[in-house]
């Protein structure tokens, strides 16, 4: 019959315990139960969680099908021979679950039949008696042996009813019954020698089984006395392992008889234990009892030794004494660690409390020898959890991560409480299995790569690498171009990767000139099964530059290839005759370009200047050297790269006498000029910004020489006779505002013996400020027609001690010369020129010096100056036409006999349309330096015929508030 003791009994949710019983003899296949009903599993999911026994739990006798969950028996059980004499028989089965992880105790009792009767080790007992032993006296019998137990054990012992005896049954401490026999009355060894009795052994079974054996009592003669034991019982304590040859007691019997009757014989009694008798021994003499075998706690905590005692007399009658060996523990077995379920690998994604192992901890000691405790060694990313009695789990106890760890090794240490500790260790390998929790990482996340141009299309031209530290699939890892427009393009016309490689390659010959760089995205994806992880990086294609474009020549520009330049015979050396511009559409070094005459030149009259281009003359022109009037010049640009390229510009240099023939060929210079001026290059971008820096210094000392002025304006000086005859008047509040039509020429005679003293202002006040006397001031402008260079001396005051040396300063030079018809000496950066130098220049054209006038920002600020003098927008001889028409009442007079060559070779219009000053004598004043007079001013009339004259003009400066 089978019997479900308990249901269910649930420990931590991890572990459960369902206990059962069976009969023994049992036939195989009867079913003990269903374990998976009987715990409420699901029976559908039973094969995919891996229901199963764990192996060291398993046993021949029983088997459950892992399909339905039933458990049966699978062999004959004999309970005596499973658990021997043991009062419970149980055997143990753990089965499981996997995921999660489910572990259920299976306790099965086997239960007592009785199908084994009592039985004496011997057919025959003999028992002798002496026919003197009173009534009372008590023999112990042999035991009968039943291996059942419980109810089905030995119950009692019968014998045959006769007058003499009786039996006494009577229990052991350890439930086993035994007999003795008691005599009832005395026995007469005449009238009956020996006795023979039937014993019968009885268990407890239904229907109770028994066991006989034949009790023979023989009658002995009389021995008066017998032994008697110091006591009936004697307890002791023995410490388990104690070595052969211990003394357990020492037994002592006295017998009041003498001679042989009072010598005592000791033994053990009939009925102790086969066990006993191979762990213990006494000796017959003394009573020593000694240990010959291997006492075990264990095995019994206690041990019955059963004695008897004997003298040598006739008929002896024995005594009998009982002794009981109480077995101390010592702590003599280590604690036994069992792994019932280990799992191979753990998912590094597994949540923290995932169970790895399953480990049951037994130490067969007892009280304190036997309570163990367990732990695992080291740091490791795990932990133990009790479980169930004496069963641990073993858990994870945080993040796995398998890039860092791939496999850890648990040890699992278990030490009891003993003295001294018992120890015991087992180690498990724990590896863990690879999730997809890395995306793939470039080694760079921008990529430079230099491509030079006009590569072979499909080259390889750069390889990007991704590293992942999974393992498997997911650290297979393909590459790809993140599609985009280049130039309105997609990418994948541009460059392409291979995707398991990383290699890229150009798919076409990439061209500098028309795309310097361009990035694209790689994306690197991994082989994850459920997800993909993926990274980008950026490549950016830098195209480097070769030689591949030679330069280009963009002025002087003519027809047919050739173009025009003219060259005045009065140029002097450094004559800027033209300049090549040229463009190269490489970069760098390749773009570098250097200029050289080629051909042409084979006299020396020009040089190149090899950075700018600009052709210049490199000595005069001579009629002797330079017979030729024209030169065919070849110039060569070229490059600096490797190998360098070169292209060559004609340019046809003609020899004409004046500026103004030049112009006749403006044609290809107005070509070349519209060249120049559509190339913008640095050089020019530099002169204009020069230029403007300078034109805005000018303004602020203008503006800066006005303050100076006010500051003056109350204080009255003297009339600067000396210097500047007629131009200085007091006057106070003119605030007119002055035109070319308010100013005339006077003439004014200056006084250059050096006798005169000129009187020069002076200020009232020294504070900053304060109220000034109108006071007159006279400026002279000395301007040179170089254009290269001019240096501009604007608005210099006369000094107020005019000396004779000229060297002083260039007005007072003019002004103490004392010569009168001649052209005024031109002051070109501080030096007079000579009057041949001043013939050669007067003869140069100021319209062909014009363009050249781009390079010299101090001719362009010269240029303004002069716009400003005329009061029109133009300083060209434009402007003495404007004029000269407006005055065509001057009486008698050439209107423009002031404008000389100088004159038109400077462009400058104050003297053009000034009219000439005609004394009253009628004969022709002197030239343009006549002084300049407001009208509404007396004018003062020429002291001395022949002295030296100076231009001067006049400003009154109003005062101020």
């Amino acid at each position: 019959m089978i019997v479900l003791l308990l249901a269910l009994v649930l420990a931590d949710g991890a572990l459960s315990q369902i206990r059962y019983s069976v009969p023994e003899e049992a036939e195989h296949g009867t079913v003990v139960g269903n374990i998976a009903e009987d715990l409420g599993l699901d029976l559908t999911k039973l094969a995919s969680r891996r229901f199963q026994v764990v192996p060291s739990s398993r046993t021949p006798y029983l088997e459950v099908n892992l399909e339905t969950g039933v458990l049966f028996v699978n062999s004959q059980m004999d309970r005596e021979q499973i658990c021997r004499q043991s009062a419970r028989c149980q055997l143990n089965l753990e089965v499981f679950l996997e995921n999660p992880l489910e572990l259920f105790r299976v306790e099965v009792e086997v239960l007592d039949v009785n199908d084994n009767a009592p039985r004496f080790p011997d057919t025959d007992i003999t028992v002798e008696i002496s026919e003197s032993a009173t009534p009372g006296t008590r023999f112990p019998l042999e035991s009968a042996l039943d291996p059942d137990v419980g109810t089905n054990a030995l119950r009692t012992y019968d014998l045959t009813t006769n007058g003499y005896f009786s039996l006494d049954v009577q229990t052991q401490t350890d439930g086993n019954k035994f007999a003795e026999l008691v005599l009832e009355k005395p026995l007469d060894r005449e009238q009956q020698a020996v006795h023979r009795y039937v014993l019968t052994a009885v268990d407890g079974g239904q229907p109770p089984r028994t066991g006989t054996a034949l009790l023979v009592v023989k009658v002995l003669d009389s021995n008066d006395n017998v032994p008697v034991f110091d006591q009936p019982v004697y307890t002791v304590t023995l410490t388990e392992n104690a070595p052969v040859g211990t003394l357990v007691i020492q037994l002592n019997a006295t017998d009041r008889d003498e001679g042989p009757n009072g010598e005592i014989v000791y033994s053990f009694s009939n009925h102790i234990s086969a066990r006993v008798k191979d762990l213990f021994g006494v000796d017959a003499r003394t009573g020593r009892v000694e240990v010959r075998g291997e006492v075990d706690y264990e095995e019994s905590p206690l041990f019955q030794v059963f004695v008897q005692a004997k003298d040598l007399g006739p008929n002896a009658v024995p005594a009998h004494c009982k002794v009981l060996v109480k077995v101390t523990d010592v702590n003599d077995n280590a604690p036994e660690i069992t792994f019932s379920t280990v799992t191979e690998s753990v998912s590094e994604q597994a949540a923290p409390g995932t169970v790895i192992a399953l480990l049951s901890v037994m130490d067969r000691d007892a009280e304190e020898n036997g309570q163990v405790h367990v732990e695992i060694l080291g740091e490791v990313p795990f932990k133990l959890k009790s479980s169930f009695r004496n069963y641990f789990t073993i858990v994870t106890d945080g993040p796995l991560d398998r890039e860092r760890a791939d496999s850890y090794t648990v040890t699992v240490v278990a030490r009891d409480k003993g003295t001294p500790p018992l120890t015991t260790s087992k180690s498990i390998r724990v590896q863990v299995s690879d999730e997809n929790d890395n995306a793939p990482t470039f080694t760079q996340a921008v990529y430079d790569v230099y491509v030079t141009e006009n590569n072979v299309p499909g080259a390889y031209i750069h390889a990007v690498t991704a590293l992942d530290p999974d393992v498997g699939m997911h650290a297979l890892i393909s590459y790809s171009i993140v599609d985009r427009d280049i130039h309105g393009m997609s990418v994948q016309t541009y460059v392409s990767i291979n995707e398991e490689t990383g290699y890229v390659y150009a798919l076409r010959s990439f061209d500098y000139e028309q795309l310097k760089e361009f990035t694209f995205t790689v994306r690197a994806r991994d082989g994850g099964v459920q997800q993909q992880l993926s990274s980008n990086a950026t490549v950016r294609v830098i195209i480097v530059d070769q030689n591949d474009n030679a330069p280009v020549v963009l002025a002087p520009l003519g027809k047919n290839g050739t173009a025009r330049e003219p060259l005045p015979r009065s140029a002097e050396p450094g004559y800027l005759v033209t300049r090549v511009v040229a463009m190269d559409a490489d970069d760098g070094e390749n773009a570098r370009l250097s200029y050289s005459i080629q051909r042409g030149n084979e006299n020396g009259m020009f040089r190149m200047d090899w950075r700018t281009g600009e052709l210049r003359t490199a000595r005069r022109v001579s009629a002797k050297r330079d017979p030729n009037q024209i030169y065919d010049l070849l110039i060569e640009v070229r490059d600096h790269g490797q190998p360098p390229l070169s292209s060559s510009a004609s340019v046809l240099v003609t020899l004409v006498d004046s500026v103004a023939e030049g112009r006749g060929m403006g044609g290809d210079r107005g070509g070349s000029a519209k060249a120049k001026e559509g190339s913008l290059d640095l050089t020019l971008i530099l002169i204009i910004a020069l230029g403007s820096v300078s034109f805005i210094f000018l303004l602020v000392m203008i503006v800066l020489a006005v303050r100076c002025q006010k500051d003056q304006k109350r204080t009255a000086p003297p009339c600067l006779t000396h210097c500047c005859p007629g131009c200085c008047r007091h006057g106070r509040n003119r605030k007119k505002k002055l035109s070319k039509s308010d100013i005339m020429l006077v003439q004014s005679a200056v006084n250059v013996t050096g006798t005169g003293t000129a009187q020069v202002p002076v200020e009232e006040s020294g504070s900053f400020g304060s109220l000034h006397q109108n006071q007159n001031y006279c400026y002279q402008v000395c301007l040179t027609p170089e254009s290269a260079k001019t240096d501009l001396m604007f608005l210099k005051p006369c000094s107020p001690t005019r000396s004779p040396d000229a060297d002083h300063n260039p007005c007072g030079s003019m002004v103490g010369t004392g010569y009168t018809d001649q052209q005024p000496d031109i002051i070109s950066n501080g030096t007079i020129l000579s009057t041949e130098t001043k013939h050669q220049r007067s003869e140069l054209s100021y319209l062909v010096d014009r363009p050249r006038r781009v390079n010299s920002s101090a001719f362009q600020e010269a240029d303004l100056v002069s716009s400003k003098d005329s009061g029109h927008g133009d300083s060209e001889q434009g402007d003495s036409d404007h004029d000269a028409t407006n005055r065509g009442h001057s009486s008698g007079a050439d209107l423009f006999s002031n404008c000389t060559e100088e004159c038109k070779a400077l462009g400058h219009s104050d003297r053009c349309w000034m009219p000439s000053f005609v004394p009253s004598d009628g004969r022709q004043g002197p030239d343009y330096r006549s002084n300049l007079h407001v009208p509404g001013m007396d004018a003062v009339p020429d002291t001395e015929r022949g002295k030296g004259f100076a231009s001067s003009f006049r400003v009154d400066i109003p005062e101020t508030a």
